[in-house]
């Protein structure tokens, strides 16, 4: 275990947390700033705990998660990682670009999801301190043809640390023309991992529209009006009273899984602003998500069945936890209608995404 002090932020590596089948290592990184605890795992560059304070003081760990390696290499890989090379979903798995066809794995209904069967959250990332941000930078290289996108990618993403804020930094650049979408795939309880359903939990979503999808979970192409309909999070809501409603959608996505329009511009090209705001109302816990990405997929964990136990020691089923994926439109590079993810050579790819704990 080795520590470096920044002048607010500590940072602790424990370099052998874990090791996959073949015998890698794998590191994990803890910053703590007197607010919060964050714990950081080099396999999928992913964010695996959060120690957060409730209004008493009491610190509780909101993210769900595993106390070892194992479950993140199986059925829990997408759990608090970082996801690419695409997030979400592209239609068929293909799409054209710069007179090629590329062609991801299908991995969902016919669908590629998260970048395809080999994504960035199944990689053990180099991770290394960045003592200017007080936090912990880990490192990429998605080499040309990789999981079926084209052009070699060198990707970034930082994590750090200040008076309870913890932003998330990504950069890429590419030598060929490509597409991306990166994102954190955290899921949260603000009552604490583990406590049961998230239904308590009041729900504010800052965004007018949101994009319907059809049986297979792609975006129709329709921006919808969330006004009189279940998807109207303007105002705060208990999660449980809307995820229920008689609603086509809400079926479909098993409960909240839809991407909300937040901005008509590609990632990186504002500065960031509020996206939602949650609070568990007997903790008093809250998170406030910033980006500057065009949308936010909000998504209440209607797919966890129930099969994976995490840190406190409970199965994770159905609104265990929820997500506030921060991204680009799903099925862009088939959209021209939506705001482009295409990376070319000599672009610098580059958004920030703020998660801000505090109580109510």
């Amino acid at each position: 275990m080795t520590n470096r002090s920044a002048p607010d932020v500590q940072v602790e590596h424990q370099a052998d947390w874990g090791r996959l089948a073949d015998g890698t290592p794998v590191g994990r990184w803890v910053l703590r700033d007197g607010t919060l605890e964050v714990g950081l795992v080099e396999h999928g560059a992913r964010l695996q705990s959060v120690l957060a304070p409730d209004r008493d003081g009491v610190r509780a760990d909101v993210v769900l998660g595993f106390s070892g390696l194992e479950p993140y290499t199986g059925k829990g890989r997408s759990f608090g990682a970082t996801i690419g090379r695409f997030a979400n979903r592209i239609a068929g798995g293909t799409f054209d670009l710069d007179g090629r066809r590329a062609t991801i794995p299908a991995t969902d209904r016919g669908n590629a999801i998260h970048g395809g069967p080999h994504p960035f959250s199944e990689k053990v990332w180099t991770a290394h301190p960045v003592e200017g941000v007080h936090g912990v930078r880990f490192s990429l290289f998605s080499p040309d043809g990789d999981n079926g996108f084209p052009g070699g990618l060198s990707v970034h993403v930082t994590y750090a640390l200040h008076e309870g804020v913890l932003t998330i930094t990504y950069a890429a650049t590419t030598d060929a023309p490509t597409v991306l979408n990166l994102t954190n795939h955290a899921y949260f309880d603000l009552a604490g991992e583990g406590s049961g359903l998230i239904d308590p939990h009041l729900v504010q979503v800052l965004a007018d529209r949101f994009l319907p999808v059809d049986e297979a979970g792609l975006p129709t192409g329709e921006f919808r009006d969330v006004t009189g309909t279940p998807f109207d999070l303007r105002e705060a809501v208990p999660v449980g009273y809307r995820v229920e409603l008689d609603d086509e959608q809400l079926q479909r996505g098993k409960g909240f899984d839809h991407c909300y329009v937040l901005a008509d511009v590609p990632g990186g090209a504002r500065p960031p602003a509020l996206a939602a705001v949650v609070t568990e109302p007997v903790s008093g816990r809250t998170l406030e998500v910033r980006t500057d990405q065009p949308g936010v997929q909000f998504f209440t964990g209607g797919s966890l069945a129930g099969t994976l136990v995490g840190k406190a020691g409970s199965a994770y089923g159905p609104r265990s936890g929820f997500a506030l994926e921060t991204q680009a439109f799903p099925d862009a590079p088939n959209r021209p209608e939506f705001p482009t993810t295409v990376l070319l050579p000599g672009e610098e790819f580059r958004s920030v995404t703020e998660f801000r704990f505090s109580v109510a």
